[in-house]
């Protein structure tokens, strides 16, 4: 994954269906920490509701885990609908609660899946969205004859120099997208003649 999209700040919306009352949160959440104590705010302010259901979707290089919660609505009814929409938008890191509050009417699994999923999608559109592009970060050393192969290595590759400097090596810093490190470490050794080495920063 090079790049990812998810939200740049937080939605909100609420529908009513049949007297209950969803009001929907969306927001970014990268860690389990930040989702803990976002789920822990809204449950304290709203600890008169019926259900506090909620999504998420965290990166967890290489794969995207995801996670969902009913809070005592029927089974897949809440928390699955509430994922569906995280989905669709294709975004990452990034947490949804729903709050209902019951109006004396069942809606019936498929009027929850129906509500849940509404609310969701509409406060996901009050929400500003953002692109982030990810990157790995290598140092390189190398003895200072093969300056000109590692260069050329680093225009072939597109690797952003954030480092450069020379003393009786060479040593520079670059940054290059996660999906092309391991080519141009490789293209690094080749250039060079297995005579640089290169190590992954972060």
């Amino acid at each position: 994954m090079d790049a990812y999209r998810t939200l740049a700040g937080r939605g909100s919306a609420r529908v009513t269906r049949e007297r209950s009352r969803f009001l929907a949160f969306v927001g970014p959440a990268a860690t389990v920490d930040e989702i803990e104590e976002r789920l822990a705010a809204i449950r304290r302010q709203y600890h008169d509701a019926t259900h506090v259901c909620h999504a998420y979707r965290c990166r967890a290089e290489p794969r995207v885990v995801a996670h969902v919660d009913d809070a005592g609505e029927p089974s897949g009814s809440a928390g699955a609908p509430i994922l569906r929409q995280l989905e669709a938008a294709e975004l990452v890191d990034v947490l949804a609660v729903v709050v209902r509050y019951f109006g004396g009417v069942k809606l019936g699994v498929g009027g929850l899946v129906r509500a849940y999923g509404a609310v969701t999608a509409a406060a996901l559109a009050e929400a500003p969205r953002v692109e982030r592009h990810l990157e790995v970060t290598l140092r390189l050393q190398f003895p200072i004859e093969v300056n000109a192969a590692v260069l050329r290595a680093i225009r072939r590759h597109g690797a952003r120099v954030l480092d450069i400097r020379y003393d009786t090596q060479g040593e520079a810093t670059v940054t290059v997208p996660p999906s092309r490190a391991t080519l141009f470490a490789d293209s690094v050794c080749e250039e060079t003649g297995a005579r640089a080495r290169v190590e992954r920063v972060q």
